[in-house]
């Protein structure tokens, strides 16, 4: 397996996401699925910075992040898929499931236990849903999942092609489906069988419970349906649910500030139900 890339991870990284980004932004605009209720200026210019923020975050936790890790740990030959003489292409398919999977449970884990709630909870109050909202993580946050995300990488042995897709696809398809645009219902129903798609990722930014504790898939939707948290539609709809947490409400959640501090306020995890 290579332990090496042919260019630089950061700038195919980045002009992937700007190109995902200006479509998504633009498609929101020519064929909004929703009414806004809140300016881009207000929401974007904090969700954007917090953006930044978190590379900045990333890039000084570890230099290359999981590619850079997975680059290590080839060359070492150390973790499982390594023991094994698979083809390439198998080996990154597997590696980009995998990881995936791990994705979905740990997107399950940060709603279950208090402490990751505390800091993921944030992504859940912003009061309208559009592409941006993929970006607006607590920084916190992002150093656990990069952590976690590591530490599957040095037991998984990924090659590095595989973790560079993997990133590329996670932070494309968070912008699709967190997108605040219109597909054709027929289109949504196939597109899902293979795809995290807006109306299905929707669901789980809605202020009821049973609903914000469905859907955690970000790319692949079989994990939703395999492991019993797949809600097809949000009871009020797409046009009226209402985004958001019943216990952050107010405009003033979507200041960069008052995102960073959010985490420190008290209440507990979603209910459960």
């Amino acid at each position: 397996m290579s332990d090496t890339l042919p260019v630089n991870e950061a700038f195919i990284r980045l002009v992937i996401f700007v190109g995902v980004f200006a479509c998504i932004a633009s498609w929101e605009i020519l064929a909004p699925r929703r009414v806004r209720l809140y300016s881009r200026r207000r929401r974007w210019t904090a969700n954007l910075g917090l953006a930044l923020t978190n590379v900045f975050v990333v890039r000084i936790l570890t230099p290359t992040a999981t590619v850079g890790i997975a680059i290590w740990v080839n060359t070492r030959q150390w973790g499982l898929l390594n023991q094994f003489s698979l083809p390439t292409e198998l080996a990154i398919l597997l590696s980009v499931i995998l990881l995936d999977l791990l994705i979905y449970f740990q997107h399950r884990l940060f709603h279950v236990l208090p402490f990751f709630w505390r800091f993921h909870r944030m992504h859940h109050t912003d009061l309208d849903f559009d592409t941006t909202t993929a970006l607006r993580f607590h920084p916190i946050e992002i150093a656990i999942s990069v952590l976690i995300k590591s530490l599957m990488v040095l037991l998984l042995g990924p090659p590095v092609l595989a973790v560079l897709i993997f990133e590329v696809l996670l932070n494309a398809t968070a912008m699709f489906n967190h997108g605040n645009i219109s597909l054709p219902l027929p289109l949504d129903r196939i597109l899902r069988t293979v795809l995290v798609t807006p109306d299905m990722h929707r669901v789980h930014h809605s202020v009821v419970n049973r609903e914000t504790n469905s859907n955690y898939g970000f790319n692949l939707p079989w994990w939703d349906r395999l492991f019993n948290t797949y809600r097809a539609q949000p009871e009020a709809g797409h046009i009226d649910m209402q985004i958001g947490l019943a216990q952050f409400p107010e405009a003033k959640e979507l200041g960069y500030l008052r995102m960073l501090v959010q985490p420190f306020q008290k209440t507990g995890p979603p209910a459960q139900d």
